[in-house]
């Protein structure tokens, strides 16, 4: 359940796992933090590591965290996800690495040289190196400096920085 009051969110969670026998309930007030319509939840091998990965190396803010859940959702720019360690609690089938087969998170940024160096000095691979494409939306085309990196677990990033616009012809 979640409340939403003009600049404040109480959240509600019933927690009913094998730890929480009972059905513990936990309250968690935020103020001016707004959830985004959609948030992915990446279920992660390594709470630890996908943490020091998106803080540390991609500059993602923990907005806040339940350590004893291994759970934290973070933000960029705008930008909302949610990770958990693997807990059995989400799987349709059985985790295997690379994560998130057949999917790419778009996450834009106001520019993108800041997190190429920074998996730079981490010695951290690119998926695709920087590129610039260009997109048709009906009678223009929306540009984007973007490049793809995998996390600690698979799952494919895709960081965007915005060109503008230009006609289609």
């Amino acid at each position: 359940m979640i409340a939403r009051r003009k600049h404040d969110i109480i959240i509600t969670i019933n927690i009913n796992t094998p730890s929480a026998c009972c059905g513990e309930v936990y309250y968690f007030y935020m103020s001016n933090l707004i959830f985004n319509a959609l948030i992915p939840e990446l279920s992660v091998s390594n709470f630890t590591e996908s943490l020091k990965f998106y803080r540390d190396i991609l500059g993602f803010k923990i907005e806040y965290q339940r350590e004893e859940s291994k759970f934290a959702l973070i933000s960029l720019e705008g930008s909302q996800l949610m990770i958990e360690e693997v807990n059995g609690n989400w799987s349709v089938g059985k985790m295997e690495k690379p994560f998130g087969r057949g999917v790419n998170f778009q996450i834009e940024v106001k520019q993108i040289k800041s997190l190429i160096d920074s998996l730079a000095k981490d010695n951290h691979p690119l998926f695709k190196k920087v590129m610039e494409n260009w997109y048709r939306q009906d009678n223009k085309l929306l540009g984007n400096k973007e490049f793809l990196v995998q996390d600690p677990d698979g799952y494919l990033l895709r960081f965007s920085e915005d060109l503008g616009e230009k006609d289609f012809r």
